[in-house]
């Protein structure tokens, strides 16, 4: 490390894009109404400012995690946050709901370059036995980034117009620009001189945006299954491509051959897949069978990613006094119990469970996310951190396509073709209940992920020669 890189300094550049990432993705929904008057869109096209940040990150991340691998981490980062913020001032000067739709998909580009480095990053600069501490703060800022997306977002729209959002990013992000020029000097590119797969890129591209268009089109087409369908056999060609080359985007023996790296990453995909769609219903959920307001319902919403924001430090620095594996098993156990109560609300049901339901899974969350993260980029050489760090965001990002395909196959047997309102409310408290309760068996699965690598080596091997030893 460079005697002027400042470890403080860096955590605090790489936290800041961590909240402002999140806040973004948050804020711009409150926004949306707003972008939507102006410019006269349709529902597609609102839906379409977020699909298609989503689509941009889901299938960079892993790509771009091993470039900078290559290039360098800091350099990624350091340029990530450069696409992010130059988007954000064109998409405050936008001129039409097309370039929208565009220019968040380009400052999607800069949002897997910062997510596929921060966590590395992070590690890179942090002592081993301060580094669930540093990725708990880490994720606490991911965290606060959702938290305050619709109060901060709401206030700025409702006073300055939608625009001022994205100029906040522009401050924000020249600040985190120039820390990152001024104090960072390591590069972090073990795998320097290496050559960048771009096959194996572009089939992971086409496999994720084939899952993401099928998924979209479940409910409206018959044709979305079948691009469903082809986009799981483009990931199991992916991976039979990178079985073959000497130098893949994802060294598939990470996930043969290094049991802890692949239980933690397919443990992070189900504890996604089994949360993230916990939201959704119960915004519904509030207002449609509760009768609360949109405000309220989100000030109720907050108390889960408030906890984990809250909670996410303390618990990271509990996973650096005790085993990591066994902190983010306890997480994804709470978890299970926020989500069997949860397949019990009926119309009838106290708001006081409801609380008590998002306070169960927000712990369990904090629990689980750090401590997860932690064991996943320890468990891996200095060298394969970037690809680590891609493939566990690439997680993230997969469950919570995962979670919203269960919705939209729920809703499709429940309610078909039916609005939810007052006269659908029963079709969809059972489309609800039924959807917690899938959620509950993918995180008992989970339990049985994290359990399974419980025992094993999670300190990274020392680097093999890349055609026959084993990670």
């Amino acid at each position: 490390m460079d005697d002027r890189t400042s470890p403080g300094t860096t955590l605090f550049a790489v936290n800041v894009a961590g909240f402002l990432m999140p806040f973004m993705l948050s804020g711009v929904g409150v926004a949306l109404p707003s972008i939507g008057r102006e410019f006269g869109a349709s529902a597609i096209q609102l839906g379409l400012v977020e699909t298609a940040y989503m689509t941009s990150v889901s299938i960079f991340l892993l790509p771009i995690g091993r470039l900078a691998d290559i290039r360098g981490r800091r350099r990624v980062f350091q340029w990530g946050i450069a696409l992010f913020t130059v988007m954000g001032g064109l998409l405050s000067r936008a001129w039409s709901m097309e370039a929208v739709i565009a220019l968040r998909f380009l400052q999607g580009i800069g949002g897997a370059m910062v997510a596929s480095t921060g966590p590395a990053i992070v590690v890179a600069v942090s002592p081993p036995e301060m580094r669930g501490r540093a990725l708990g703060l880490q994720v606490g800022a991911i965290y606060l980034g959702l938290s305050a997306g619709p109060p901060i977002g709401g206030a700025l729209v409702s006073t300055f117009g939608w625009r001022s959002l994205f100029a906040l990013v522009v401050a924000l992000g020249i600040l985190i620009f120039s820390l990152i020029a001024w104090k960072l000097r390591g590069d972090w590119a073990e795998a320097k001189g290496e050559p960048f797969d771009g096959k194996g890129s572009a089939v992971y591209a086409g496999a994720l945006l084939l899952l993401v268009i099928g998924a979209a089109n479940l409910e409206t087409s018959a044709w979305g299954w079948a691009l469903l369908a082809a986009g799981l056999a483009g990931l199991w060609l992916f991976g039979a491509v990178e079985g073959r080359i000497a130098h893949p985007i994802l060294d598939v023996g990470l996930l043969r051959r290094n049991r802890v790296f692949a239980l933690s990453n397919v443990a992070a995909l189900l504890n996604y897949a089994a949360t993230f769609g916990v939201t959704f219903f119960l915004s519904l959920y509030l207002q449609y069978a509760k009768g609360l307001t949109a405000r309220q319902a989100g000030f109720v919403l907050v108390i889960q990613p408030a906890a984990q924001a809250l909670l996410s430090p303390a618990f990271g620095r509990l996973s650096d006094r005790v085993p990591a594996d066994r902190v983010a098993t306890a997480g994804m156990a709470l978890c299970v119990v926020g989500l069997a109560i949860a397949a019990t609300i009926s119309a009838a049901t106290p708001l006081w469970m409801i609380v008590a339901v998002l306070l169960s899974l927000g712990v369990g969350f904090a629990l689980f996310s750090s401590p997860n993260t932690s064991v996943i980029l320890g468990s891996v050489p200095p060298r394969y951190l970037g690809v680590a760090s891609g493939m566990s965001a690439s997680m993230r990002t997969l469950g919570m396509m995962t979670s919203m395909t269960i919705i939209t196959v729920l809703f499709s047997i429940f309610m078909e073709d039916r609005a939810v309102t007052a006269a659908t409310r029963g079709a969809f408290l059972l489309s609800m209940r039924a959807g917690f309760v899938c959620f509950s068996l993918l995180c008992v699965v989970g339990i049985g992920c994290s359990l399974g690598r419980l025992g094993g080596d999670s300190r990274p091997a020392a680097q093999p020669a890349r055609d026959d030893a084993a990670v």
